[in-house]
């Protein structure tokens, strides 16, 4: 017999507490047996597990034994990312010539990019049918999800999926880089069509056309952008393209290409990874606080209103009451964050475009603000910078990209770079990528079904889960680095 729904609820409010019972961890047990939480130290460096030559993270020099912090420096294949944006002779592909930069090592001769765009371009269409078959079945409000579904279902698409030869692999790769703003733009096309019950505009993009004016033109309704727009996304995207291998979904690209698995399957758990509010979706956090901002600070010029504000947002007394400004602080980089340096630049030139200066005013006295109060709340030590999540929403929104779109834009960038990493370790070979785990538990007797009692769950269980949540560590990482996010 069928069990009634509210018979169900109660059932697995029990299962659910069953389930917090046996995974609660005694916090201390971490600190005996020195285990490096987030595969961080004591100090929040990340513990080394891999090597690369694909890009530099650099934020302190080490002078006399000591690290003295410095502006952070971004490297790829060890060009600096601020000449390769303003060195460029080819200002509408940059995006495209950092791809070639990242996937070959070395930056291209005229005729080596020329071929290199003719490649792109011949793969920048979708398999027969895709679209209508795919992309337009189950549309998702979530463009992530629907990014992933899409990668899994080219496998179908693949003659020979599972060949992880380096040949195949790039080749694999190259139409993934081409298709996924097609796969991105399309996919919130028909989501819009079907959920907002709005026009449903499907353009093919054009060859001559770089990544960043394909998907502007793709997604308005009237194709048109400004040369300025075109070269904003640009940057961004060049700025997103990659982030050294110990970012969470780059990792989880190493980690999954280590298993031999196909490149589809590895880019789709690197998908799933970016996806997460502590990594590539912290941008929207950044938007939706500002759309809190405005709406209780009514002089925006004001600082002292301003910084009593940021005051009650850290105390967690308003917005989400997490107590954290998003956009601030990083895991790396201590006195600047290069990335929203130079998008700083770019936001502002486009805020005078559109008419928004007092709103990147009030952008940049938040920054300024809200440093000097964590700082001085959380007592912290080490300086604090805007991260690239600051910038990037407030950029966005004056692309009028819809929000839906924010984290996948990432995925259009990044994927150049997973695609690296990911050749970079089928190369060199390495082991399956396996830490260790140390089993704390205890080893018990099997007993038969008819001598087992009934586990009771009280509510001195629950309040116990609740308490040994409150790890200290944790707690201590988070206030130094803001979000406790791998931060791209």
């Amino acid at each position: 017999m069928k069990m009634k729904a509210s018979d169900m609820d109660q059932k697995m409010k029990q299962l659910v507490e069953y389930c917090k019972k046996s995974g609660r961890i005694d916090p201390n047990l971490y600190i005996e047996y020195d285990v490096k939480r987030g595969l961080r130290d004591s100090n929040g460096k990340g513990v080394l597990t891999g090597l690369t030559e694909i890009s530099d993270v650099s934020a302190y020099r080490v002078i006399n034994g000591r690290k003295i912090p410095v502006d952070g420096e971004l490297y790829y294949q060890g060009y600096n990312v601020g000449d390769l944006i303003t060195g460029s002779q080819h200002e509408k592909f940059t995006f495209e010539e950092v791809t070639y930069l990242l996937l070959f090592g070395s930056l291209p001769t005229e005729e080596q990019f020329q071929e290199f765009l003719k490649i792109l371009s011949y793969y920048r269409d979708l398999p027969d049918n895709f679209v209508r078959e795919v992309i337009m079945q189950s549309t998702s409000g979530n463009m992530m999800n629907m990014l992933q579904k899409s990668v899994l279902t080219l496998y179908s698409y693949d003659s020979d999926p599972d060949n992880i030869s380096i040949p195949n692999v790039l080749n694999q790769s190259l139409k993934l880089i081409a298709q996924m703003p097609l796969i991105s733009v399309y996919g919130y096309q028909a989501y819009r069509h079907y959920h907002k019950r709005e026009h449903l505009i499907i353009r093919y993009p054009l060859p001559e056309l770089s990544t960043a004016e394909n998907i502007l033109r793709l997604l308005r309704n009237n194709g048109e952008y400004s040369e300025l727009e075109a070269k904003v996304l640009d940057v961004a995207l060049i700025l997103h393209a990659e982030h050294g291998g110990g970012n969470n979904s780059t990792f989880s690209t190493h980690v999954i290409s280590s298993t031999g698995t196909d490149t589809y399957s590895a880019i789709a758990a690197s998908l799933g990874s970016l996806k997460g509010p502590r990594h590539g979706g912290a941008n929207l956090k950044v938007q939706d606080m500002f759309e809190d901002i405005k709406g209780h600070i009514k002089d925006w010029e004001d600082e002292k209103e301003i910084r009593k504000y940021l005051d009650a947002m850290l105390d967690g007394k308003v917005f989400d009451h997490s107590g954290l400004i998003y956009g601030m602080g990083h895991a790396v980089y201590t006195l600047s964050d290069p990335r929203a340096v130079i998008l700083k630049k770019y936001a502002k030139a486009l805020s005078a475009e559109k008419g928004r200066e007092e709103e990147f005013a009030l952008y940049e006295r938040v920054e300024k603000i809200a440093a000097d109060a964590i700082m001085e709340k959380r007592q912290l030590f080490k300086p604090l910078c805007a991260n690239v999540d600051f910038y990037s929403g407030f950029v966005y929104s004056m692309l009028r990209l819809p929000k839906e779109l924010f984290t996948a834009i990432f995925a259009i960038a990044r994927i150049s770079g997973w695609c690296a990493h990911r050749m970079e370790e089928l190369v060199n070979a390495g082991k399956i990528i396996r830490p260790a785990y140390k089993y704390v538990g205890e080893h018990r007797q099997y007993t038969k079904i008819s001598e087992r009692q009934i586990r009771q769950v009280g509510e001195e269980d629950i309040a116990a889960a609740s308490v040994s949540q409150e790890q200290p560590e944790e707690k201590k990482e988070e206030k130094e680095t803001q979000t406790d996010k791998d931060n791209q």
